[in-house]
């Protein structure tokens, strides 16, 4: 059974998984009005795994017999200068949504709620991938340039890691 504080701060990381998914979902419409077909596929994949991460958290609430709750949400910004400004923000929000997740952690072995720890983990290991993709993607921003050819280049780069995945 999970104490009211953990339910409170499952169904805060919930909404910031769903949040997580709109933003994606955005950036991926903010590319592809550029014409940066892969990076717009890259992200709206990535928008649906992020529905994913919250379903996994949805259910896992509802099966300690708690009520997962959908909040409102605010939008997510709509314009960038440029595609660097759009994986900056993503990765900055991975950073986020990471150090919430240590947060959880923390509180579910404070609470000794073991269940709630073993069951996080998924997410630790996750945002350790996050993390990495998103920082790979700045250092070919850095490597590659978004001036010129360097941005045709680079989108294809991005598409790569959709089909990758």
């Amino acid at each position: 059974m999970l104490s009211n504080t953990m339910i409170e701060r499952l169904n805060q990381q919930i909404n910031m998984e769903h949040y997580s998914a709109n933003l994606y979902l955005q950036m991926s419409a903010w590319c592809d009005h550029q014409g940066l077909s892969g990076s717009a596929a890259f992200l709206k994949q990535h928008a649906a795994e992020e529905m994913e991460h919250m379903h996994r958290l949805f259910r896992y609430v509802s099966e300690t017999g708690a009520l997962p709750l959908v909040g409102a949400l605010k939008a997510p910004p709509v314009q960038y200068k440029n595609l660097a400004e759009v994986f900056k923000a993503t990765y900055e929000h991975e950073l986020e949504v990471t150090r919430s997740i240590n947060a959880l952690v923390a509180a579910a072995l404070a609470e000794q709620d073991f269940s709630t720890f073993q069951f996080l983990q998924w997410y630790v290991s996750e945002q350790h991938e996050e993390e990495h993709l998103f920082k790979g993607i700045l250092d070919k921003i850095d490597v590659i340039g978004i001036d010129g050819r360097g941005l045709y280049f680079l989108d294809e780069e991005i598409r790569k890691l959709a089909a990758a995945s």
